[in-house]
């Protein structure tokens, strides 16, 4: 079972500036010190055009195809969302790795299934980013795949730099 019981939003004041203050290790080339657990997303601002950084969570670290699984833990809230969605060309740094990417969302159903993944391998992060989002879920493979219906799931697909669209 799954049940909306507030609607979240992002952060702002000192939460959002402790939520950014891993940028600054990223720019110092220590992303390491995350493990493979956060990426820093390099975006451009859908109004201003300038670049913006935003630290994810991993919900999947493909190597085979060189790509990552993200999710917006505020819905279709998130900035960076809405910013990708006008722009998909991205940068990724990922550990001490550093690559540009093309943004692409995944389908409902995919998303589901991604959800479910993550769920059985990181019960208590899934379990967490439902609260962030305002969702009372049960610990169930169920409800686990149904928040994949919520949460926008973008895969982060590892491009090279003449490879891109336009470019």
């Amino acid at each position: 079972m799954i049940e909306k019981v507030a609607d979240r939003k992002p952060p702002s004041g000192l939460l959002r500036t402790l939520a950014r203050a891993p940028i600054g290790l990223y720019r110092l080339g220590l992303g390491w010190l995350f493990g493979g657990h956060f990426l820093m997303l390099t975006h451009r601002g859908r109004v201003t055009g300038k670049q913006r950084n935003v630290i994810l969570e991993v919900v999947r670290n493909d190597a085979n195809n060189n790509a990552f699984y993200v999710a917006s833990g505020w819905g279709e809230k998130s900035d960076w969302l809405l910013n990708i969605g006008k722009d998909p060309d991205v940068n990724v740094q990922f550990k001490s790795r550093s690559f540009p990417a093309v943004a692409e969302r995944l389908s409902v159903e995919d998303a589901e299934l991604e959800m479910l993944d993550y769920g059985r391998r990181h019960p208590a992060a899934l379990m967490q980013l439902a609260r962030v989002m305002g969702f009372r879920i049960e610990a169930t493979e169920a409800a686990y795949q149904e928040l994949g219906r919520y949460v926008p799931v973008i895969r982060l697909r590892a491009v090279s730099a003449g490879k891109r669209e336009g470019g």
